[in-house]
């Protein structure tokens, strides 16, 4: 009887961001640690992401590894191959200053403003994802799955599906369901799907297009991050619309609880942080609330509460239900802390109540990777 070593399944990991070179939340940090950890377990993974300014500026050892012509996005695109800094995973770029070299974020202009063609620009990076995961890939590396993450890229499972010939399996994953990629129904011929895929059993979504359905639908898999999660969104309060599609495909639906990046976040050696700790040695930890307070310019008291919030400033993170009580909350003897971007109501909110109770709140809105390790 012939023996051998089962062979690990190459994976593509399609993501619009990833830590440290673009972030906007958690999916960055999965994208930056879940691929590292797949390596180390012996799987071959490349990670897939837009060419944005910082992680042209920030990746290593790039190198161009073929160009596309004749896309319907953007014409001709450059694929670069790079490196992640620190952990090394190895990263393919779309390189298209048509649609990624601009000010901003990945999403959103400077003036908080979704870019008017955020359907062009991640049905790109999905159709990149797509031909990656397919006989017509230019590249050796040929995907086993092709792993797509939210709505930016998931139009890759409906690309495939619609291609001949041989191609990965795909696995889509829920990070947050609220972002569903919705777009007018004439996009759909634009970014290329055949008018077929414009139907309840397709893409359509209440007379729109919704990348999000397209990928719900069309993937092999579908993952999210906690197997209570899982349940939740085949429901309707958790839902969004998606509850009944989700439900239908509950057998291919597999809840995975989000893992803890233990090098970045491990307290006793973590860079960012005024003094290291650990459980044996819990000294540091107060030193750190010292520094914290010190640097958002709150009163330093080694005994007062201090409350730290580390979030998307949405109402569906809560940023509404914490300005409601702050005022009550505030009435005792706590601090608080916040950290985040999000609706400008909810900003400008926070900017109040950070000056209406100097030295109990302090609040930055943006995003800083070392104060949120000290947070």
């Amino acid at each position: 009887m012939a023996t051998g070593k089962t062979r690990n399944p190459g994976v593509l990991f399609v993501t619009p961001e990833i830590h440290p070179l673009i972030k906007t939340g958690g999916l960055a940090d999965v994208s930056g640690a879940l691929p590292a950890a797949l390596r180390e377990l012996g799987v071959e993974t490349r990670v897939l992401v837009p060419g944005y300014p910082k992680v042209l500026a920030g990746a290593r050892n790039k190198r161009l590894r073929h160009t596309f012509r004749d896309l319907p996005e953007a014409g001709e695109v450059r694929l670069l191959s790079a490196s992640l800094p620190g952990s090394g995973v190895p990263l393919l770029i779309v390189d298209c200053p048509l649609l990624y070299q601009r000010d901003g974020g990945p999403y959103q202009s400077p003036t908080g403003i979704d870019w008017p063609d955020n359907a062009q620009r991640f049905a790109l990076l999905s159709r990149i994802g797509a031909i990656l995961g397919s006989d017509a890939s230019p590249l050796s590396f040929r995907p086993d799955i092709v792993h797509c993450n939210d709505w930016q890229s998931a139009l890759a499972p409906a690309f495939l599906h619609f291609m001949p010939g041989k191609k990965a399996a795909t696995v889509m994953t829920l990070h947050n369901l609220a972002f569903q990629g919705i777009f007018p129904p004439h996009v759909v011929a634009e970014v290329g799907l055949p008018p077929e895929s414009f139907s309840i059993e397709g893409v359509e979504y209440y007379g729109n297009f919704s990348t999000l359905k397209a990928g719900l639908y069309y993937a092999d898999h579908i993952t999210t991050v906690s197997p209570t999660y899982a349940r939740e969104i085949q429901q309707g309060a958790l839902g969004f619309g998606m509850q009944g599609l989700l439900a239908r495909r509950s057998n291919k639906l597999t809840g995975i609880v989000n893992g803890i990046d233990t090098n970045d976040w491990n307290p006793a050696t973590d860079p960012h942080l005024a003094q290291g700790y650990n459980t044996g040695q819990m000294a540091g930890k107060a030193a750190n609330k010292l520094a914290l307070q010190e640097k958002m310019g709150l009163k330093r008291d080694p005994d007062i509460p201090l409350l730290g919030m580390i979030s998307r400033i949405t109402h569906q993170k809560g940023g509404d239900l914490l300005l409601e009580i702050a005022p009550q909350l505030l009435q005792e003897n706590v601090q608080i802390v916040l950290l985040g971007t999000g609706e400008p109501a909810l900003e400008n909110g926070f900017r109040n109540l950070a000056h209406a109770h100097p030295g109990k709140v302090a609040v930055t809105i943006g995003f800083d990777e070392g104060l949120s390790h000290l947070v």
